[in-house]
């Protein structure tokens, strides 16, 4: 999946975007014979819609997983201090296989990253080689996920 920034300005969405977008967040696989007519649309028109949304990287269509009932997998959401800039540390982490979620914040953490991983050895692995080893990193603070109750993507609408 593309990295993505709120670097895109102004969005000009108007209602019958947000109402794309709300019908595909419910169903992603929603075919356009029929969201077409739901929201008021041609089907070649509102396929023009979600191309134009997906182009400018205001929305994606994607299957959403829940990693911890997938596998055996161990989530964790890690917090970074960070010395100098945190976008470079960003960036960097961006790259890991193992993150499907990195930020720049404010407040006690500069970065934060989420973490995918097999088992909680790889996770350590994770932390001390792939992480920790970062120039500008000075420290962590890792939670490791004990259940999901919610993980939804429904907003933007």
């Amino acid at each position: 999946m593309a990295r993505r920034r709120s670097q895109h300005g102004e969005a000009a969405l108007d209602d019958i975007d947000r109402a794309i977008m709300a019908r595909l967040q419910i169903d992603g696989r929603l075919p356009y014979s029929k969201l077409g007519p739901a929201v008021g649309l041609s089907e070649a028109a509102v396929r023009q819609r979600v191309q134009r949304l997906m182009e400018s990287g205001l929305m994606q269509v994607v299957a959403v997983t829940d990693p911890l009932v997938l596998r055996d997998s161990v989530m964790a959401m890690v917090g970074l201090r960070v010395q100098g800039d945190s976008r470079e540390v960003a960036e960097q982490l961006s790259a890991l296989p193992e993150s499907i979620y990195v930020v720049a914040v404010s407040g006690a953490f500069d970065v934060i990253v989420e973490l995918v991983c097999d088992s909680r050895e790889e996770l350590l692995t994770v932390l001390n080689e792939k992480i920790r080893t970062v120039p500008g990193v000075t420290g962590t603070e890792s939670f490791m996920y004990l259940s999901l109750y919610k993980h939804t993507f429904a907003y933007g609408t």
